[in-house]
């Protein structure tokens, strides 16, 4: 059996399949520690929900995560997301999702801000800005 679940963080998404394997976790088809090979808090990110679900659980799963669009940080968020939706899919464990949401909320819910989108007839300086008013 296998289990398709999907992370969003800003514009970054996640894919991920968790099935039974042999333990073995990779992004775009590269293994955690090739993907993250320039930060190791990416890689501890990413490892938060495993280790909240235990080694008893993981170590006979294999994840397999696509990612796409926005930054590193991004894609980091999005993948954890996609990955803790997935165990807590493949094992259908209400105690294993209320671990997740008591540890971060975000590991199971997405962050519903956006940037706000720039208004007409301004210049590039955001998408608040008004144009100067002179009452003198």
């Amino acid at each position: 059996m296998a289990v398709h679940t999907n992370g969003k963080r800003k514009t970054a998404k996640a894919r991920a399949t968790v099935k039974e394997g042999d333990g073995t976790l990779r992004i775009n088809s590269r293994p955690l520690h090739i993907w993250s090979d320039q930060s190791d808090m990416e890689e501890e990110r990413i490892k938060e929900p495993l280790n909240i679900a235990g080694s008893d659980v993981v170590e006979d799963l294999e994840i397999r995560v696509n990612t796409e669009g926005g930054g590193k940080q991004g894609q980091t968020e999005a993948i954890r997301m996609a990955i803790a939706r997935g165990l807590v899919e493949y094992t259908d464990s209400e105690q294993l999702e209320r671990d997740f949401r008591d540890y971060d909320r975000n590991m199971m819910v997405e962050d519903p801000r956006r940037t706000e989108t720039r208004k007409p007839s301004q210049s590039s300086k955001g998408a608040r800005h008004k144009q100067q008013k002179s009452y003198r």
